[in-house]
C-alpha cells in the first residue's frame, strides 16, 4: 500500500514490463484508426453516394445510421465489461474479450465494404461499433487492473494520443493508398488486427476470481449505479457525455462542413490537412497534460481548460466561417480535447464504486465515450436540418463542452 496522490491510498498492482505502455498505445492506435477513419470519411462518403445532389438527405442519413448504432453501443459497453469481470479463461479475463472484440470489429468493417444501401450499411456499422465497444471495454479495464493511480494520467495519454494519430493515418491510408471504399474498409480492418496482436500476446492478465455466477436479474440490476450513493461517478459520467458530445459535434460533420458549408472543392484533401493540424495539437496537449496531472495530482483543472479551448474554437467558426478560421479552430479543438483526454481515463478509474466490478463499471463509463460520438452526427444533422447551416452545430458544441466542465467540477473525491 502507498499514497497514490490526492489522498488516494492505492494497492500496487502487478508489475508491467517496459514494453507494456507503448504496446498499449499501439493497440489503441489500431482501435481508433479502425473506428474514426470510417466516421470521418469512409462512412459519410459511402452514404453520400446514395443521395447524389441532396446533401441534406445525406447528412440526415449519416446521423440516423450513427444514432441507431449508438443505441446498441449503449448496451454493448456495460454488458461486455460485466462479462469480462466474470471470465475465468486461462487466457485471461480481459484478453479474451480483446480478441473477441477485435474479431467482431474487423468483421463489421469488412462487411461494410460490400454494402450498397442504407439498411445494409446500418447493420454493418452497428456490428462494427459493437466490436469497438467490446475491445475498448476490456482495454480500459486493464488500466485499473495493472496501473497505480499515480501513473494513470500518463497512461490515459496513451489512449488519447493515438486517437488523433489514428485519425490522420487512417485518412492518409484511405485517400492515398487504398482509395476505394471496399479497399479502405479492408485496409483499416487489417491494421486493427495487426496492431492489437502484439499487445494481446504480451500483456499480463489473470482470470476472474469471482466464483459465484450472478443471475440475469442481478447482472441487469448491477447496471444501475445509484447517483445518490456514488455522486462522483455520476458527475464524471455526465461530464464525459457532455464533453464528448460537444467534441463530436465539432468534428464528425467536418467533411460536410467543408463540402457544403464552405463550398470547398478540395474537401477531402483539406480534411486530411485539417486532421493533421488537429493531431499535432491534440497529441501535444494529451501527453503534456497527462504528465502534469500526475505530477500535480489534479484532474478536474484540465477539464476546465479543455472547455475553454473548445468553446473559443466553436465561437470562431460561428463568427467567421472560412477555411483559414477552420484550421485555427482545428488547432484549438485539438488543444482542448487533448487536455480532456489527458485526464479522462484517469479520472474515470478513480471514481469507480467497486474494484470487483471494474470492467462493468468502466463499461458504463465508456458509454459516454462512444455513444456521444455515434449520436453526434444525428444531433448535428438535426441542427443542420432545422437551421439550414452549421452555426448551430458549433454553438451547441461550445455550450456542451462548457457544461461538461461545470459538471465535472462537482466531483469531490478527485482534485
Amino acid at each position: 500500500m502507498r499514497d497514490g496522490g490526492a489522498g488516494v491510498i492505492e494497492t500496487i498492482p502487478p508489475r508491467t514490463t517496459r514494453s507494456w505502455t507503448p504496446l498499449f498505445g499501439v493497440a489503441w492506435l489500431g482501435v481508433w484508426l479502425a473506428q474514426l477513419t470510417p466516421i470521418q470519411l469512409l462512412l459519410p462518403a459511402q452514404i453520400d453516394r446514395l443521395a447524389p445532389g441532396d446533401w441534406l438527405d445525406s447528412v440526415i442519413a449519416f446521423g440516423v445510421i450513427s444514432g441507431i448504432a449508438g443505441l446498441f453501443a449503449l448496451i454493448a459497453f456495460p454488458v461486455a465489461g460485466a462479462l469480462s469481470d466474470l471470465t475465468r479463461s486461462r487466457f485471461g479475463r480481459r484478453r479474451t474479450w480483446i480478441v473477441i472484440g477485435a474479431g467482431v470489429f474487423a468483421a463489421g468493417l469488412v462487411l461494410l465494404g460490400f454494402q450498397h444501401d442504407y439498411l445494409g450499411i446500418g447493420i454493418a456499422w452497428t456490428i462494427t461499433l459493437v466490436g469497438f465497444c467490446v475491445i475498448s471495454s476490456a482495454l480500459t479495464a486493464l488500466i485499473g487492473d495493472l496501473i497505480p493511480v499515480s501513473r494513470r494520467g500518463t497512461i490515459s495519454a496513451w489512449i488519447g494520443g493515438p486517437q488523433a494519430l489514428g485519425t490522420i493515418l487512417g485518412l492518409l491510408l484511405v485517400t492515398e493508398v487504398f482509395t476505394g471504399v471496399l479497399d479502405g474498409y479492408l485496409a483499416v480492418a487489417a491494421v486493427l488486427v495487426v496492431l492489437v496482436i502484439p499487445f494481446v500476446a504480451t500483456t499480463p492478465d489473470e482470470p476472474s476470481t469471482i466464483r459465484t455466477r450472478p443471475s440475469l436479474h442481478s447482472l441487469l440490476a448491477g447496471m444501475w449505479i445509484d447517483p445518490r450513493q456514488h455522486p462522483d461517478f455520476a458527475f464524471t459520467l455526465a461530464g464525459r457525455v457532455l464533453v464528448n458530445l460537444g467534441n463530436a459535434l465539432g468534428t464528425t460533420l467536418l467533411l460536410y462542413f467543408l463540402l457544403y458549408g464552405l463550398g470547398d472543392e478540395n474537401a477531402e484533401d483539406d480534411l486530411v490537412l485539417l486532421s493533421l493540424v488537429y493531431l499535432v495539437f491534440l497529441i501535444a496537449a494529451t501527453f503534456l497534460g497527462g504528465m502534469l496531472s500526475d505530477r500535480l495530482g489534479r484532474r478536474r483543472l484540465f477539464v476546465g481548460v479543455a472547455a475553454v479551448f473548445q468553446g473559443v474554437a466553436a465561437a470562431m467558426l460561428i463568427v467567421s466561417p472560412s477555411l483559414p478560421t477552420t484550421f485555427v479552430g482545428g488547432a484549438l479543438l485539438g488543444l482542448g480535447y487533448g487536455c480532456f483526454l489527458s485526464v479522462d481515463q484517469a479520472l474515470a478509474t478513480q471514481v469507480l464504486p467497486d474494484p470487483e466490478s471494474r470492467g462493468k463499471d468502466l463499461g458504463i463509463m465508456n458509454v459516454a465515450m462512444a455513444v456521444p460520438q455515434a449520436m453526434g452526427p444525428l444531433v448535428g444533422a438535426g441542427l443542420v436540418a432545422a437551421t439550414g447551416g452549421f452555426g448551430a452545430v458549433f454553438g451547441a458544441a461550445a455550450v456542451l463542452s462548457i457544461a461538461g466542465a461545470v459538471v465535472v467540477s462537482r466531483v469531490k473525491g478527485v482534485r
